[in-house]
C-alpha cells in the first residue's frame, strides 16, 4: 500500500539554455553534462549558479551512445561508436576546457603522457580503454572510482590509479637515459622547468574479468565492492572482496544446463520467478567464474553471491515487451557521522531496481531485506534514488516517494534503537507518494544534490503507430531490447530543466502542517502516525548525513579541493546553526509521536516512552499534553500509562512537585488502581499529600480488600503525618515474616535508588520507613534485608551503604552480615562475610577491656546484639559449637559481656567448618598471646593448621590443666599416636622436673590411662622411662595385659 499526502516537494524550476536538442545528459561535481542528439560535443553547465551557466564544452572523438560522471577522480567516461566501431574512453581534467582552444592530451590505458605534454602544464586528457568486445553499460564507483564496464557476458573491473606528474617524468627522464645519453641536460631542464607542479594523473588498471554466460547486460552499477548486473528480467548482485591468499578462483560452471537451452533456441522459454537473498543466491542457475589480469594487485579475489532476483512477465495484464524491463539498476552508499572520515566503506549500501509498474529497494549490508516495493500509478520510465526521496518520471509527470534508508542506517548507527531508550520508524514502514510535478514528454532524469534534472521532447508519433509499433513488438516471439528511439527532425520542441527541492526541513514542516487536519479529525488514525514517521525519517536522514553529504546538497561541487579548516567561520556556523534547527526539529516530531503512541492501541503503546525520551520533555510537560479535555470522554491512553509507569519505576533523582505527585496519584487511581501501592513508593513521589494519598488507599482497601504491601504503604503515609499510634496498629496487622514479604513485593517501601532491580554500584537511599524500623523495630529491618538481597533486589555493598546512613553500621550491619550467614547459599558471598565478621570480631576484643567493666572509647554505645553466640551455633552452620577446652581456657564471667560475646562468636567461627583459617592469621597479629582468651585464639589456628605438637607443648607451657580435654577432643583416630609419641614422653619429662606438680602428674595418669588402652603389653613396656617407678606404671601395665588378654 503506498499513502499519499499532498505535500510538494520542490521549491523551484529553471530551463538550461542549451543551443542544440540534448540528446544524453548525466550529473556530477556540480555540474550538468548535455550530449546533443547525434553529435559529438559535452556542454558542462553549473546547476550551482543561478541560471545555469555554461562551464565549458569539448568534443568527442565518436557519437556518445553513454556517458556517465565519477565523483572519485571528477572524470567523464563515455561509450562512443564512429565508423561502425564502439569506444570506451574516460576524460580527465575537463574541467580545464573553459576555453575552448584549450590543449588536449590523448593516450592509450596504462600510457602516461609524458615529454612535452607534461611540461605544458595541466590539461584535459582522453584515455582510450580498449576492450576485446563491445561495451554495453558502464557504471563509477562513488567512493573509489573505480570503473566497470559491462559487455556481452562479461564485466570488466578497472581499478582507479593516481600517479604523482613529477614521478612520471623522473620515470621519462630514466627512459630517456637509458635510450639517448645525450638527451641528459635537455631532460634536466625540463623537470626544472615543471618542478614547481605537483598534479597527480589518473589513469585505470585492468584488475578483474566477470565471466557470466547466461547474463546479457543491460546495466550495471559498482558500490565499494559490491557489484550488480541487470539483464531484461533479471538482477543479480555479487561481493568481490581482495584477499591476500593465493588460491585458485573457484569457477562454476553447469554445461548440462547450458546445453539444455540451446537445445531449445527455437522456443520461447519463459523462466520461474525467483528471489534468493543473501548466500541463497548462489544457488541461482547463473555461474560466474573469476579472471584476474590486475598487475599490481598481489593476491586473489573472492566473489560471493548477494541477491538474484527474477522476474516473469505478465500476459494478462496486456504489456508489452518493453513494459516488462526492468530499468533504473542503481547501489547507493550511505554514510553516517558516527564513521571517521578516513573510512571508505560505507555504513548502507542499498540496491534499486524497477519495472515500469513496480520498484525494488533492498538492504545488502548487515543481511539482505527488501526494504520498500513502490507501486506506481502508471508506467514509470526512469527513478533515481537519494537520501530522503526516490525520483520517478512517468512521460508526464515527476513523482517523489519516500525511501527507509535513514531507518536502516539509524539502526547501524546507534546500538539502542529500538529499546526503551530510542525509536525510529520501521524499516518496512509503507512508503507514501508525494504531490507530483506535471510535464510534457519527459525522457530521463538524473539528480544532484538538490537539484533534479529533467529531459523533456515533444512526442513526434502519432497515437496510432504508437499502437501499431506497440501490438508488433508484443506478437514478438523473442525477448529484445529496442534501441534508443532517434528524435524526428521534425519535432515540436525539448527543454532542460533543473528542479530544485526544497530542504528537508521544509519539507518537514509541511509535513507537520499537513498533519494537523489529521489531529483536529482523529488523533488516533494511522495516517497521522505515519505522517509523523515519515517526517521523522526525513530528519533523521539529514541528521545522519557526513559534512561533505551536506555541503553537496546545500550546493557545494563535490570536487571542491577546500577543506573544512579552509571554508569560512560564517559557513561553518551556518551549519551548525543548521544541525540546531534539524535537532530540534527532530525533538518536537518525537513529542508529536509520543502523543500519538500514548493515545494510540494496546499494540504499539510501549513506543510512547522512546519517543517522549527523545523528545526531552518533562514528565510533568508530557502530563499536560496527555490530560483530557472536560468536554472529551477519552480517559488516559494505554501509552501514556506505560510511559508514567517506566518514569517512576526509573528511580531518578528528579522528584515531582506536591501538585504533579497528586496529579499522578489521581491518574492511576482512576485508570489502574492496582498500581497504586508502586506508584506511591516511587522515589519521584516523595512530595505527594500523604493525607489525601492515605484517602485513596483507604478507598482502595475497601473495595479491593487488605494487602500486606497497601498495609505497608498506608502505615508509611501515617509516618509521614506523624500519627506514630496509627502506624504501630498498621504494621502490628501482620507478623513480622508477612511484612518481610511484603517487602520483598515492594522493596522501593524500604530503599530508594538502585534503579528497582538491585543494580550492582547504584547509590541507594534509606527511606523514613527505614528509619523508622531501624528506631523501633530492628531485626525486621535485618530480616527484610536479607530477604532483598536473597531475592536479588539489593547487593552486598547497597545494604552496607544503607546502614552507614543510618549512623548504626557498628550495630545493625553486623547483625545483617550475621543473618546474611544463616541465609546465604552463595560460596563467594560467605567467605566475604566471614572475613568481614571475623575483622568486627577482633576490633572489638581489641577495643573493649577484658574485665568486667568497659572502656568508654570514642565509638558510640552498641546495642544488644540480635543474635548472641549460642543462637548462631545453634542455627547456623558455619559457627561450631566451642571446644571443651576453651572453657578452661576462657571460662564465663571472667571478661565484659560484650568482650564474652564477641570472643564466642569468634572462637565458634575458628571451630566450625567454613572459615578460611589462612585468611584470619594475619588478622589474628593484632592479638597478644599474653592473655589466655588471646592465647586460645592462636592456639585455635594452629591446630586448624594441623600444628599439634607445637599446640601441646604451647598447651603444657600456659594451661596444663586443658591438655586431657585438649588432647581427648583432638588426638584421635590419625592423630592418637600422638599420646603416646608426643603427649607422654612430654608429660614424663615435666613432671620429673616437677615431681609436686599436681595437675601434670594427673595429666600423666589420664594420659597412661589412654595409652594403655590403645597399645599392647610389649608397646606399653617400651614407652615406660628407663627411670620409672615402677610400682606407679605397673598397675597401667596389669591393665593393658587384662585387656589385651580378654581381646
Amino acid at each position: 500500500m503506498v499513502h499519499v499526502y499532498n505535500c510538494h516537494p520542490f521549491s523551484s524550476q529553471q530551463i538550461v539554455q542549451v543551443e542544440q536538442e540534448p540528446g544524453l545528459v548525466c550529473c556530477g561535481g556540480g555540474a550538468l553534462f548535455v550530449v546533443a542528439t547525434g553529435g559529438c560535443k559535452v556542454e558542462a553547465y553549473s546547476v550551482e549558479q543561478e541560471g545555469c551557466p555554461l562551464i565549458c564544452r569539448f568534443a568527442t572523438m565518436g557519437t556518445v551512445k553513454s556517458i556517465r560522471h565519477s565523483k572519485t577522480g571528477d572524470y567523464l567516461v563515455t561509450i562512443e561508436e564512429k565508423n561502425g566501431a564502439t569506444y570506451l574512453r574516460a576524460y580527465t581534467n575537463w574541467r580545464y576546457q573553459a576555453e575552448e582552444k584549450a590543449r588536449v592530451g590523448v593516450r592509450l590505458l596504462g600510457h602516461l603522457l609524458r615529454g612535452a605534454s607534461v611540461r605544458g602544464g595541466v590539461q584535459m586528457e582522453i584515455i582510450e580503454i580498449p576492450l576485446s568486445e563491445r561495451p554495453v553499460a558502464v557504471a563509477c564507483c562513488s567512493i573509489t572510482g573505480d570503473l566497470l564496464v559491462g559487455c556481452e557476458n562479461t564485466l570488466v573491473l578497472f581499478t582507479l590509479r593516481r600517479q604523482n606528474q613529477q614521478s612520471l617524468q623522473t620515470q621519462s627522464q630514466q627512459i630517456l637515459q637509458s635510450t639517448w645519453p645525450n638527451s641528459q641536460q635537455s631532460s634536466s631542464q625540463g623537470q626544472t622547468s615543471s618542478s614547481s607542479q605537483n598534479v597527480s594523473a589518473l589513469d585505470f588498471e585492468r584488475s578483474v574479468i566477470l565471466h557470466l554466460p547466461r547474463i546479457n547486460p543491460k546495466q550495471v552499477a559498482l558500490c565499494g565492492g559490491y557489484v550488480a548486473v541487470q539483464a531484461e528480467l533479471e538482477v543479480l548482485v555479487l561481493k568481490l572482496d581482495a584477499s591476500s591468499e593465493t588460491k585458485p578462483p573457484e569457477e562454476s560452471s553447469d554445461t548440462n544446463k547450458a546445453d539444455h537451452l540451446e537445445d531449445h533456441s527455437d522456443f520461447l522459454v519463459l523462466q520461474r520467478h525467483q528471489e534468493l537473498l543473501g548466500d541463497r543466491a548462489k544457488d541461482c542457475d547463473i555461474p560466474v567464474s573469476i579472471e584476474k589480469t590486475g598487475l599490481e594487485d598481489k593476491g586473489q579475489y573472492t566473489l560471493s553471491y548477494v541477491l538474484f532476483r527474477r522476474f516473469t512477465p505478465d500476459f494478462f495484464q496486456g504489456c508489452s515487451v518493453e513494459e516488462t524491463q526492468l530499468h533504473s539498476l542503481q547501489l547507493y552508499p550511505l554514510f553516517t557521522r558516527a564513521q571517521s572520515a578516513s573510512v571508505e566503506e560505507p555504513a548502507c549500501v542499498f540496491c534499486f531496481f524497477s519495472l515500469p509498474t513496480v520498484g525494488y529497494l533492498y538492504s545488502l549490508k548487515g543481511g539482505v531485506e527488501l526494504l520498500s516495493a513502490y507501486q506506481y500509478p502508471e508506467k514509470v520510465l526512469e527513478a533515481v534514488l537519494t537520501d530522503h526521496l526516490l525520483h520517478v518520471i512517468t512521460k508526464s509527470a515527476l513523482q517523489c516517494f519516500t525511501v527507509r534508508c535513514a531507518a536502516v542506517a539509524a539502526r547501524i548507527e546507534d546500538p539502542y534503537i529500538d529499546t526503551t531508550m530510542k525509536a525510529c520508524p520501521p524499516c518496512s514502514l509503507e512508503v507514501c507518494a508525494l504531490r507530483m510535478q506535471l510535464f510534457i514528454g519527459l525522457r530521463s532524469v538524473c539528480v544532484y544534490g538538490r537539484h533534479v534534472i529533467l529531459l523533456s521532447t515533444a512526442d513526434t508519433e502519432t497515437p496510432e503507430e504508437t499502437e501499431r509499433n506497440a501490438q508488433r513488438r508484443g506478437l514478438s516471439r523473442k525477448w529484445t531490447i529496442s534501441s534508443p528511439r532517434e528524435t524526428s527532425t521534425v519535432g515540436h520542441g525539448w527543454n532542460l530543466y533543473v528542479v530544485d527541492t526544497v530542504s528537508p526541513l521544509t519539507l518537514y514542516q509541511e509535513m507537520v502542517e499537513y498533519s494537523q487536519r489529521y489531529t483536529e479529525t482523529n488523533p488516533q488514525a494511522q495516517s497521522l502516525r505515519h505522517l509523523l514517521s515519515e517526517a521523522h525519517l526525513l530528519l533523521r536522514a539529514s541528521i545522519l548525513q557526513t559534512p561533505e553529504q551536506q555541503r553537496s546538497i546545500q550546493g557545494e561541487p563535490a570536487a571542491s579541493l577546500q577543506t573544512d579548516a579552509d571554508k569560512p567561520a560564517e559557513e561553518q556556523t551556518a551549519v551548525e546553526t543548521d544541525n540546531q534547527e534539524l535537532e530540534e526539529a527532530l525533538r518536537q516530531n518525537c513529542a508529536q509521536l509520543g502523543d500519538s503512541f500514548s493515545r494510540g492501541s494496546q499494540k504499539d503503546c510501549h513506543l510512547a516512552l522512546p519517543y517522549y525520551r527523545m523528545s526531552g520533555l518533562s514528565v510533568t510537560e508530557v502530563m499536560a499534553r496527555n490530560r483530557p479535555l472536560p468536554s472529551s470522554p477519552h480517559t488516559y491512553g494505554p501509552g501514556f500509562l506505560f510511559y508514567l509507569k517506566h518514569y517512576l519505576l526509573e528511580e531518578t533523582e528528579q522528584s515531582l512537585s506536591q501538585e504533579a505527585a497528586d496529579e499522578v496519584i489521581d491518574i492511576f487511581s482512576q485508570s489502574e488502581p492496582s498500581q497504586l501501592v508502586s506508584v506511591c513508593a516511587s522515589p519521584p513521589m516523595i512530595n505527594v499529600s500523604p493525607a489525601r494519598t492515605l484517602r485513596i488507599l483507604q478507598h482502595l482497601e475497601d473495595t479491593a480488600g487488605v494487602s500486606v504491601p497497601l498495609t505497608i504503604t498506608m502505615a508509611t503515609m501515617t509516618l509521614l503525618l506523624g500519627d506514630l499510634p496509627q502506624y504501630t496498629q498498621l504494621m502490628e496487622r501482620h507478623a513480622e515474616m508477612v511484612l518481610v514479604y511484603g517487602f520483598i513485593e515492594e522493596s522501593r517501601l524500604l530503599l530508594h535508588g538502585g534503579g528497582g532491580g538491585g543494580r550492582q554500584h547504584t547509590h541507594v537511599r534509606p527511606t523514613a520507613l527505614t528509619r523508622q524500623l531501624a528506631k523501633t523495630q530492628p531485626g525486621l529491618l535485618v530480616a527484610a534485608m536479607v530477604a532483598l538481597h536473597e531475592n536479588s533486589k539489593v547487593q552486598l555493598e547497597q545494604a552496607d551503604h544503607v546502614f552507614e546512613e543510618l549512623c548504626c553500621e557498628n550495630c545493625f550491619q553486623v547483625d545483617f552480615w550475621e543473618a546474611m550467614l544463616m541465609a546465604s547459599s552463595q560460596e563467594a558471598v560467605i567467605q566475604e562475610l566471614l572475613f568481614r565478621v571475623v575483622s568486627v570480631y577482633i576490633d572489638r576484643l581489641t577495643n573493649t577491656n577484658s574485665d568486667t567493666h568497659p572502656v568508654r572509647t570514642h565509638t558510640p554505645p552498641r546495642h544488644r546484639p540480635l543474635k548472641s553466640a549460642d543462637d548462631l551455633i545453634n542455627s547456623c552452620s558455619h559457627y561450631g559449637a566451642l571446644y571443651p577446652w576453651l572453657t578452661v581456657l576462657s571460662p564465663a564471667h571472667t571478661t565484659s559481656s560484650q568482650h564474652q560475646e564477641a570472643l564466642h562468636k569468634l572462637q565458634s567461627l575458628l571451630c566450625g567448618p567454613s572459615l578460611s583459617v589462612d585468611s584470619v592469621v594475619p588478622l589474628l597479629e593484632r592479638l597478644s598471646e599474653e592473655t589466655l582468651w588471646g592465647f586460645s585464639l592462636h592456639l585455635l589456628c594452629a591446630t586448624r593448621r594441623g600444628q599439634y605438637d607445637s599446640s601441646i607443648e604451647k598447651l603444657l607451657d600456659r594451661c596444663p590443666q586443658a591438655i586431657i580435654a585438649y588432647a581427648n577432643h583432638h588426638l584421635q583416630d590419625k592423630h592418637m599416636a600422638l599420646w603416646w609419641q608426643k603427649l607422654l614422653p612430654e608429660l614424663c619429662n615435666r613432671t620429673r622436673e616437677a615431681a609436686d606438680n599436681s595437675i601434670l602428674l594427673a595429666a600423666l595418669r589420664e594420659t597412661l590411662v589412654v595409652v594403655s588402652m590403645e597399645t599392647s603389653p610389649t608397646e606399653f613396656l617400651e614407652l615406660i622411662p628407663d627411670d620409672g617407678t615402677a610400682s606407679y606404671f605397673l598397675p597401667h601395665l596389669l591393665a593393658c595385659s587384662q585387656r589385651h588378654l580378654l581381646a
